[in-house]
């Protein structure tokens, strides 16, 4: 009986994509990058969609459809400051609320701050903090995470 299945399995494979789609979870991948300056400052955003009183954090967003993860923070923090990024190496990967994962990435900031234009839409303000010296208003998560890398 399994390898009349697994036969048939075979052979539809239009049939087994719907299959999989329908029994697998569907997700989202928020990407956040932890984006230091030359001389090791860390680049915050003052979120206008996040709580007030947890509205400091790293560049983040979600990845679209077919988008490379590293892609992706590079992406959010040009669209949220203007400026720009080479992204680093892979630091955390984290399953995530519901239905997404988390993709953590450090990245350097390319040239200084004087590109910087904020998309008010979604960013208040945006500054460089000094690792021991970070905002009150963050995520637990992006504190620990901040914490982590700059050692």
């Amino acid at each position: 009986m399994n390898v009349l299945l697994a036969k048939l399995w075979r052979l539809v494979k239009p049939v087994q994509w719907r299959v999989l789609w329908v029994v697998n979870a569907k997700f989202m991948c928020g990407i956040t990058g932890v984006v230091r300056a030359g001389d090791g400052r860390v680049l915050l955003l003052r979120h206008r969609m996040w709580p007030a009183e947890k509205a400091w954090g790293c560049p983040a967003g979600y990845a679209k459809k077919g988008e490379r993860h590293e892609d992706t923070i590079a992406r959010e923090v040009r669209e949220e400051t203007g400026l720009t990024v080479e992204v680093g190496r892979l630091i955390k990967l984290n399953s995530g609320f519901k239905l997404r994962i988390e993709v953590y990435y450090e990245a350097t900031l390319v040239g200084g701050l004087d590109g910087m234009v904020l998309d008010e839409r979604e960013v208040l303000e945006a500054r460089l903090f000094e690792p021991d010296e970070l905002p009150a208003g963050m995520p637990d998560g992006h504190r620990e995470l901040l914490q982590l890398v700059t050692r």
